[in-house]
């Protein structure tokens, strides 16, 4: 099992109703999305990290290790918005540094620097959101609210399959890995390069097995994976704090423009 996993089912707020997180993270999600504020997506971020953190009891290390995967992606994201490059015989605009090179010009501009600055804030807030989803709720509980949101079953069918799929292909990644070592597939540069090869080729078609196994396996069910869903109880008080939380949001962003 996913160490992300694990938390999912074994977290302080996994007895919560699972409707009442994803409306708590969607909403505040949308509402970082449209409102494209930066001390919303702050505030949004920093809730969210209090509720993992403090609420869902997850080890601060662990949630710091799980921001750095997206914060790689964002910071090299934004050095490509931050750095332009025009010829230096065109007009620079607005900028706060810059050098040139020969006959090309390198700079950061003003926009791009407050384009930069807002994006960074906008992805902060999201993935806390959605690190908040994945950490407190079960796909399993996620799967079946969006079934009651009558999304189409293809769909939720997808998010099951691709979601199991993880698990089959760490799984048989690891022992072909595994025997491949007992057999001192990984000695030289060579050898390394033929097992990676051996090994991606295997999963593959082991993949493409199991799929076809499972595909016929959902088939003789009637087309639909049929799972065991946990009775939650709705709470009116967690309902009212994502209402004042949201609606405040809501209010802020309105009194700041």
């Amino acid at each position: 099992m996913l160490l992300i996993d694990k938390y999912a089912y074994m977290n302080k707020l996994a007895s919560v109703h699972p409707l009442e997180k994803m409306t708590f993270s969607l909403g505040l999600l949308l509402l970082s999305l449209i409102m494209r504020d930066e001390l919303i997506s702050l505030i949004t971020f920093i809730v969210m990290s209090a509720f993992i953190i403090l609420g869902a009891r997850i080890p601060f290390t662990y949630y710091a290790k799980l921001l750095l995967l997206p914060g790689f992606f964002l910071l090299t994201s934004l050095v490509s918005i931050i750095l332009s490059i025009a010829p230096s015989a065109s007009v620079i605009p607005s900028h706060i540094w810059a050098l040139q090179l020969k006959t090309w010009t390198i700079f950061i501009g003003t926009a791009s620097l407050m384009t930069a600055q807002e994006l960074f804030f906008i992805v902060l807030g999201s993935i806390s959101c959605l690190y908040f989803l994945i950490l407190t709720t079960s796909v399993q509980s996620i799967c079946h609210i969006l079934r009651q949101w009558r999304l189409p079953v293809l769909f939720v069918e997808l998010v099951e399959l691709t979601y199991r799929f993880i698990f089959i292909f760490l799984d048989s990644m690891q022992k072909i890995h595994l025997a491949q070592q007992a057999r001192l597939g990984f000695r030289s540069p060579m050898q390394w390069l033929r097992s990676i090869s051996m090994l991606i080729a295997a999963l593959f078609a082991e993949m493409f097995q199991r799929s076809r196994e499972l595909n016929n396996a959902m088939q003789a069910r009637g087309g639909e994976t049929v799972y065991w869903q946990e009775n939650f109880i709705s709470s009116r008080k967690n309902w009212l704090g994502i209402a004042v939380i949201i609606i405040f949001l809501i209010i802020y962003g309105g009194l700041c423009r």
